[in-house]
């Protein structure tokens, strides 16, 4: 990890970011920017007296980083729409990673046309870190949720490239669904039999990680296996609660066509639910 961005509103929730930015620009030697969007659809006297009321803060920003984190950073205010203006900061500077802070949430809005954040990584090909939980170190435990497919397998390369897997607690976690639970006689079936299905789902489940596992380079001997019970999203998250894990890395879905505009409904549910930190992974670009 050689190049970090922070994208900050000033809030108390770019304060959590703008912490686990500088924690990770120590840990590994990075550069970091900081940039700062104003909404420029709106009448110009306004966009000009946001754009150097940002200016300033971000200066005040850079002093504290530095004077505070002894880091040096660069810092930016872009005229867009947010998620535009992120999206094209991302695409000028190429940093490893985008780091945000965790979105208002606005529930009809955000049903209707997603969260900044969600939109964010929609438009950008590098990793973003959404940061949930005040920063109080470095990572100990990051858990890799997989459903098994290239986009998980890329997931498990960038933690590897970015350096999330040296010197952590470094897990695996799949969930597995049981569909003849869902069938409509299911009650007819006795407790027996359903254990015993249960139990050959779970067997598969595991095999199929350990198979997984040996495909990347990551040598991790915690590989979780989880029956759906409930929503997936909420396994996950449920998971990472019992196993103690800071971060829940997961990859998204291609963004081919019409598919672009949204994010896998897995991981679009653990980033509007999340406690904790999540790092969100784009498929690799063509």
């Amino acid at each position: 990890m050689k190049k970090i961005m922070l994208a900050t509103d000033f809030s108390e929730r770019s304060d959590r970011a703008l912490r686990r930015a500088t924690l990770l620009a120590q840990q590994f030697d990075a550069a970091l920017s900081i940039v700062h969007v104003v909404d420029d659809d709106q009448p110009r006297r306004i966009v000009e007296s946001e754009s150097a009321a940002a200016a300033d803060l971000l200066r005040q920003l850079q002093k504290t980083v530095q004077s505070v984190d002894g880091l040096d950073c660069d810092t930016r205010v872009v005229l867009a729409d947010a998620f535009v203006g992120i999206a094209r900061a991302v695409a000028d500077d190429a940093p490893d990673l985008l780091v945000v802070g965790p979105h208002r949430r606005q529930a009809l809005r955000d049903v209707f046309v997603g969260t900044t954040a969600e939109r964010t990584i929609r438009a950008v090909d590098c990793p973003v870190l959404m940061v949930n939980s005040p920063p109080v170190g470095p990572y100990r435990h990051v858990m890799l949720a997989t459903d098994l497919t290239a986009g998980s397998q890329r997931a498990a390369k960038v933690c590897v490239d970015l350096g999330l897997t040296n010197n952590v607690d470094f897990s695996f976690l799949h969930v597995y669904d049981a569909p003849a639970t869902r069938l409509t006689m299911s009650h007819t079936v006795r407790a027996e039999d359903r254990e015993a299905y249960l139990e050959g789902q779970r067997n598969e489940a595991a095999k199929n990680l350990a198979q997984f596992v040996r495909e990347t380079s990551v040598r991790s001997p915690r590989q979780l296996v989880r029956f759906a019970l409930h929503a997936p999203a909420q396994e996950i998250l449920s998971a990472a609660k019992d196993e103690a894990a800071g971060l829940v890395v997961l990859g998204t879905e291609g963004r081919e066509g019409v598919a672009k505009f949204f994010l896998g409904s897995v991981a679009e549910a653990v980033l509007r639910m999340a406690d904790r930190d999540v790092l969100a992974v784009p498929p690799a670009s063509a």
